[in-house]
């Protein structure tokens, strides 16, 4: 594949600093509680804790027992108890009934809680209102970015994309702008700033009032230039099945804060393996950004090259052999062990995929990217409906379907939506209503009213005072324009002739050479022309909400071609491995930073809303 990287391609930062200056700001938050304590961690905050303290750590600094947060009745024996939580009032309410609970019963405890990664004024009003204020502690644990490999970043926040972009709950964009604060203090100043979207706007006025309050120093920039995009921008690339070694290994076994957890089918043995993905495995960084079709190819050599290497053992002596165990055999043993476990996963993946007529699936997907057969991808999807295959698959079909066509016929829609609602039951209307609030899967409006009222909108947008007029008129005419939008961009390439995936020629290949995703397009556009200048008709299909602002030229050469890009609502492993190939194609580095990793499943799983 493209590895063939430009020679002259940068050096990425170290991201290893965010993760020492969260572990020191733990302890020293610990200490804060001096003598033995139990800790109570919030369960989705376990894996990152362990991706920055493990527990002889904890151990070390007088944590006794560690639990999980359950809320039910406390077992803990200790006099000191800390809570390492995320801001929510359950919480909080929670601790308080602890507290209210050890009080009745006589049992005097200190009791601290530390948010994490900021504390809301909700929550302390939660402990005044339980009567908890004096007896309770509160911490802020600043634990903003996790470094999940060298080059992605993740705030660990999966609730960003449902509370904003659903729910209109603004709290966590102070959060994503001291994400960038934190960045910028310490691998800035940057040097350009572009950013698509409604909360990129908002992201980045947090991060601008964050610096002019703090000191500036001045140092060698690490990273030159920043591109903040909203995930609403993108909804089709999400939508899409994965077709790259990463996207499948998530989509199919769940990436989980870096880390992946192997069934006995894929180990062979009779129990699972956790394993690490990163750029330290050598065997998966090689195939990581891989189309599928090429995984096997590539293990099959690396299994013979292993081979031969084990073999090179015959005919030593004794001095060669003593050598060749304390050099290579450790190296080739992990490297064997990591191997066959790629193998077993990728049996597994094959296995999974083609009993589910995964084929017939994508070409039912590159039907709608392209817009071709539309009658009989509808009949795909009432066929996959009525099978029962997938509550998420289908949903995601319908949606997917929507934005293409920018919206349903009105009869398709009510036949559509009253199938699934008979297949999967009646409690998904809140759903379908939470789709239709994002624009996810909507009806086409009779008449051309939002047309109508989308152009006048757009003569207004190159007037300044109507920024706010623009803002009120998008979010009622909330449609996709993707066809418009694929053949601004050219996203999806003409199929004339065969894409080669060996030696892909665009980021398309990331979807077996059908569809660009239009994040990463985007991004290239902007870094091409340096702005958003001749992309004007483009945005305006967006709904506007683009900026481009020039910061300090502190930034050397080489870090001038290192692009942090922040994904506001979640990314893909696809958009990832598209980013590293645009990277590898133009000699950039790209870094991600984003709320949270994200996938077809994970996003329509954030929008159920079937517990009524």
């Amino acid at each position: 594949m493209a590895n063939s990287a430009r020679r002259d391609s940068p050096e990425l930062p170290d991201f290893s600093l965010l993760k020492r200056l969260a572990r020191d700001q733990l302890i020293y938050l610990l200490e804060q509680l001096p003598g033995k304590k139990d800790l109570f961690i919030e369960a989705d905050l376990m894996s990152p804790l362990d991706r920055i303290a493990n527990v002889s750590t904890l151990k070390q600094h007088e944590v006794d027992k560690l639990y999980k947060v359950e809320y039910k009745p406390v077992v803990s024996t200790s006099d000191q108890l800390c809570f390492l939580i995320r801001p929510r009032i359950q919480t909080v309410k929670w601790i308080c009934d602890v507290a209210n609970a050890d009080k009745a019963a006589g049992k005097f405890r200190r009791y601290k809680i530390i948010f994490t990664p900021q504390k809301f004024y909700a929550c302390e009003a939660v402990l005044e209102e339980q009567g908890m204020f004096g007896d309770v502690t509160t911490d802020e644990w600043a634990f903003y970015l996790l470094p999940l490999d060298d080059d992605i970043i993740s705030l660990e926040l999966p609730e960003f994309f449902r509370d904003n972009f659903l729910a209109g709950d603004q709290r966590w964009m102070r959060t994503a702008g001291s994400a960038l604060h934190l960045l910028h203090s310490l691998y800035g100043p940057f040097s350009k700033v572009y950013g698509i979207g409604r909360y990129s706007k908002m992201a980045y006025e947090s991060w601008r009032e964050q610096v002019e309050q703090g000191e500036q120093r001045a140092r060698q920039a690490e990273i030159g230039n920043v591109f903040l995009i909203d995930r609403d921008v993108d909804f089709v690339t999400p939508l899409c099945s994965q077709v790259v070694y990463e996207g499948l290994v998530d989509d199919i076994f769940r990436i989980k804060c870096g880390c992946v957890e192997f069934s006995p089918d894929v180990t062979a043995s009779d129990k699972s393996v956790k394993v690490m993905l990163n750029s330290q495995d050598k065997v998966f960084n090689e195939i990581r950004n891989e189309h599928f079709s090429n995984v096997f190819g590539f293990l099959s050599q690396k299994a013979r090259n292993l081979q031969t290497a084990y073999d090179k053992r015959r005919g030593m002596d004794i001095k060669q052999m003593k050598t060749f165990v304390s050099e290579e055999l450790k190296g080739l043993k992990q490297e064997h062990r990591l191997l066959s476990l790629h193998i077993g996963a990728s049996e597994s993946i094959m296995k999974k995929k083609t009993k589910q007529d995964f084929q017939e699936l994508l070409k039912t997907e590159h039907s709608l990217l392209e817009g071709f057969e539309i009658r009989e991808c509808i009949s795909y999807i009432e066929e996959h409906i009525s099978r029962q295959v997938s509550m998420i698959e289908s949903l995601r079909l319908l949606c997917l379907l929507s934005i293409t066509e920018n919206g349903l016929l009105p009869k398709d829609f009510r036949s559509l939506k009253a199938q699934y609602l008979q297949s999967y039951g009646v409690d998904h209307l809140l759903t379908f209503s939470n789709l239709r609030q994002l624009g996810l899967l909507v009806e086409q409006q009779p008449g051309e009213t939002l047309t109508v009222m989308e152009s006048r909108v757009g003569k207004l947008v190159n007037d300044k005072t109507a920024g706010k007029l623009t803002d009120a008129f998008s979010s009622l005419a909330k449609k996709s324009n993707f066809r418009a939008l694929s053949r601004k961009l050219n996203l999806v390439p003409k199929s004339d002739e065969e894409y080669d995936l060996r030696v892909p020629r665009d980021m398309a290949y990331i979807f077996s050479g059908a569809y660009v995703p239009l994040s990463c397009k985007l991004i290239e556009q902007v870094l091409e022309r340096d702005g958003w200048t001749g992309l004007e008709e483009v945005t305006r299909l967006l709904n506007g909400n683009e900026f481009a602002v020039t910061g300090s030229n502190g930034a050397k050469n080489d870090a001038q071609r290192i692009i942090l890009v922040m994904f506001l609502g979640g990314c893909t492993f696809s958009e990832i491995s598209a980013l590293r190939f645009l990277g590898r194609e133009k000699g950039y580095k790209f870094i991600v930073v984003t709320t949270a990793i994200t996938n077809s499943s994970r996003l329509i799983e954030s929008l159920l809303d079937n517990h009524v």
